[in-house]
């Protein structure tokens, strides 16, 4: 099941148990995991595409890895709430998902790079270490709006 509503994931769901979440991109997914009381997003580590079903193989083997009961993704809508061609390439990534058997959340990721990027520039971390860190960071921004969203 995909969808874009709080409420509809949540109730696919068991109470608790731990969320990935991730930020897609062209040539890197972002990740980050939630703790089982979904309380807060850590992020973890950016995968380099490769063919998809390598990139479906690895997160295949991070689901099974860390017990994960629930995929968040990013959905970079337009500023106005519109789809883009990166929109629907997600959507379509997260169709390709559905074979790993769990309930999905198109989460709006608007500004989260953007977010990301202000607090590692505050935290006073390099260019190269922010181009390292940022897509996993992305990702964990992503996953925390939906897990405040969801133990709201």
């Amino acid at each position: 099941m995909i969808t874009t509503a709080v409420p509809d994931f949540a109730a696919t769901l068991p109470d608790g148990g731990r969320l990935m979440g991730l930020d897609v991109g062209t040539k890197t997914i972002g990740v980050a995991f939630c703790d089982v009381n979904w309380s807060f997003a850590t992020p973890d580590k950016t995968i380099i595409r490769k063919k998809f079903s390598a990139d479906l193989e690895t997160l295949k083997m991070l689901v099974a890895q860390h017990g994960i009961v629930g995929l968040v993704v990013g959905l970079p809508l337009n500023m106005d709430g519109t789809d883009s061609p990166r929109t629907q390439s997600t959507r379509a990534f997260a169709r390709n998902l559905l074979p790993l058997g769990l309930p999905l959340l198109l989460w709006d990721e608007r500004w989260s790079t953007a977010a990301v990027e202000r607090a590692l520039i505050a935290a006073d971390v390099s260019r190269a270490k922010r181009a390292e860190r940022v897509d996993s960071a992305a990702a964990a921004f992503i996953l925390q709006g939906a897990i405040d969203a969801l133990t709201r």
